[in-house]
């Protein structure tokens, strides 16, 4: 029998490596300066390109297909969510279809497409001037949040609280349209939406569909700078079960609203005073390694499933696996300025509880305000008994790791002489 092959979309090594373990072929579609010398002992075939280009894309997997019959496309990353659609329709290959990936990636789309069915959601409209503003305000009320239709990050997510706000959102946004971000060759800043503001704390829910039968894995908790940008995360959620069930339930209607039937899924969501409502969601694992989170708190590898699905090591379960401890993140963040020294890195990783410290600076780096969660320098993992003792651990180890920076000026070399 041939072994069966998968085509993986960009993604850490870990995706390649875990299709491999599952016992998958797989042909990697990646940009050409992520390919590493540990891809290519791990896969049959590359194809290096940029594949947010559709147009490149298309005839290279149509070939590829050809010769190496890859039965999936698979994705761990919201860059790749819209091509691995696209290459479902192309080929007639089971999975996520274009149409569902990109109302989760197109947040106006996603708001028509929920008001249309009679799904729970929120007033929203598309911006295309200061005027529109003004209207929505009027129309829906004051606050109301103003942010790009696929941005991602919470980079250019603004509240607008009153009239008095909305030519300094309005200037907001003509700074950001077609803005040289860190990632806008995937996700360029030119549309954006006006929605209603959802009041309420903040929660995502961590799922994987089974041919349509949605098994929620984890429900998130929230932690936040008191702007969009998230500050950390904590699994288990610190709430009761009638709270997480309502959550649940609303996640469930939502994916069925939006026809979601098969793979993983990351819904965040408020609890509004009207019950939850979807901020937006992602048919792919969450990000600021959530998917490492769920692991540790209930055993299941949300990458693993993601890429490897199904598999006969991967049993689909019939209810949420048993919570084994919980699990926590927080994000390390420093004044802005230059990186004059870093420090306590191996301090905060040996106290207990601790699973993994990351600081992404060192000396010399710039350090920016907080404006989107790709402004954070670094991120604590932390295990416990339970929540509070899983934050309690990524706090001492936060408070451990000392990041000091200085005058915003490039850092010099030594003086002459020395």
């Amino acid at each position: 029998m041939a072994q069966e092959r998968v085509l993986i979309i960009g993604g850490r090594i870990d995706n390649v490596r875990k299709a491999v373990e599952q016992g998958l072929a797989v042909v990697c579609l990646q940009q050409p300066g992520q390919f590493t010398p540990q891809h290519a002992e791990l896969v049959d075939a590359a194809l290096l390109v940029d594949f947010s280009d559709w147009s490149v894309v298309e005839p290279l997997v149509a070939a590829a297909h050809k010769v190496y019959g890859f039965t999936r496309v698979v994705t761990t990353g919201e860059a790749g969510v819209e091509i691995a659609g696209r290459i479902n329709d192309l080929l007639g290959l089971e999975g996520v279809p274009y149409e569902v990936a990109r109302l989760l990636r197109d947040k106006l789309a996603m708001r028509e497409h929920l008001a249309r069915v009679g799904a729970a959601t929120v007033p929203a409209a598309e911006v295309t001037g200061r005027e529109s503003l003004e209207a929505f305000g009027s129309a829906h009320g004051y606050p109301f949040v103003v942010k790009p239709v696929d941005g991602i990050a919470s980079l250019g997510v603004q509240l607008v609280k009153g009239p008095e706000q909305v030519a300094a959102a309005w200037e907001r946004i003509g700074e950001l349209r077609g803005s040289d971000h860190l990632f806008a060759r995937y996700f360029p800043l030119d549309r954006f939406i006006a929605e209603g503001y959802i009041d309420g704390p903040e929660f995502s829910v961590e799922a994987f569909t089974f041919e349509g039968r949605h098994l929620v894995v984890a429900v998130t908790e929230k932690l936040t700078h008191g702007n969009f940008v998230e500050a950390g995360h904590v699994i288990p959620a610190r709430i009761d079960r009638a709270t997480e069930r309502l959550l649940e339930l609303a996640v469930a209607e939502f994916l069925d609203a939006v026809g979601l039937t098969h793979g993983p899924s990351h819904t965040e969501l408020r609890l509004s005073p009207d019950g939850p409502r979807v901020i937006e969601s992602h048919n792919r694992p969450g990000g600021d390694r959530l998917r490492d989170l769920v692991e540790a708190a209930y055993g299941f590898d949300m990458e693993a499933y993601t890429v490897a699905y199904p598999s006969p090591g991967l049993p689909a379960p019939g209810e949420r696996p048993p919570l084994l401890r919980a699990a926590a993140t927080r994000f390390l963040a420093a004044e802005p300025g230059r990186v004059v020294r870093v420090s306590g890195l191996e301090e905060a990783r040996g106290l207990d509880g601790v699973q993994d410290v990351e600081v992404s600076v060192s000396a010399g780096d710039r350090v920016t305000a907080l404006a989107s969660s790709w402004d954070r320098i670094g991120q604590v993992i932390a295990v416990g008994a339970d929540a509070d003792a899983a934050l309690a651990a990524c706090e001492a180890a936060a408070a451990t790791v000392v990041v000091v920076t200085g005058a915003e000026t490039e850092p010099t070399g030594p003086e002459p002489g020395r």
